[in-house]
């Protein structure tokens, strides 16, 4: 799967783009700036995006091509952020808690999903966030992008079971138009959740 990743990254093109995540990027204005851990981040726009909002950023991918132009990005832009390799299933270099935690398009096979999952929702602090964006089990035959399997899709229920120790704020899968670079583009069926540690 690193290989996957470090070819798909390996042009110079930013292939989901390089302006954050809509969802993403709504919900993290409404915060106030803390430390972010974004998992499986990829090409940096939205690792970027929280650095120029103040935030203080801890991205991370299995990718050495997503690191290298998340860290060109961020250059780019005059910010500075931790990005350091590392798996979902190991997270090694991931150290403290979080106030917010954002999980973008981060599809994980279900034979360790859950484990994932609760796993993060852990690194919170209390009241610390969790925003997550990904593709439902209904986007398979889309050409706007996502998993071509279902095992690496999600349902609201799934979503809500894995994170069930935190209080749910928001949960949805609906239809929307995406615009995130040549690989998510179209209208793409997807599951959206928000929810919060208790304290």
């Amino acid at each position: 799967m690193k290989e996957h990743w470090d070819e798909r990254y390996a042009s110079e093109e930013y292939i989901y783009g390089t302006e954050p995540n809509r969802w993403f990027a709504g919900h993290l204005r409404m915060l106030k700036a803390g430390r972010l851990l974004l998992p499986a981040e990829g090409e940096g726009r939205n690792a970027v995006y929280a650095a120029a909002a103040g935030w203080e950023v801890h991205a991370f991918d299995q990718s050495a091509e997503g690191q290298r132009k998340a860290l060109k990005l961020a250059a780019k832009k005059g910010v500075t952020l931790r990005y350091t390799i590392d798996s979902l299933e190991e997270m090694a270099g991931i150290d403290g808690r979080f106030d917010t935690i954002a999980l973008i398009f981060v599809h994980i096979h279900e034979e360790q999903r859950a484990a994932v999952h609760r796993r993060l929702a852990s690194m919170l602090h209390p009241g610390g966030v969790l925003i997550l964006e990904a593709f439902s089990r209904k986007q398979l035959g889309n050409a706007s992008g996502g998993p071509r399997t279902e095992a690496m899709l999600y349902t609201s229920a799934m979503l809500e079971a894995d994170f069930s120790e935190l209080e749910l704020i928001f949960s949805e899968e609906a239809c929307k138009h995406l615009d995130e670079g040549p690989l998510h583009f179209g209208n793409a069926e997807l599951v959206r959740l928000l929810a919060k540690k208790p304290f």
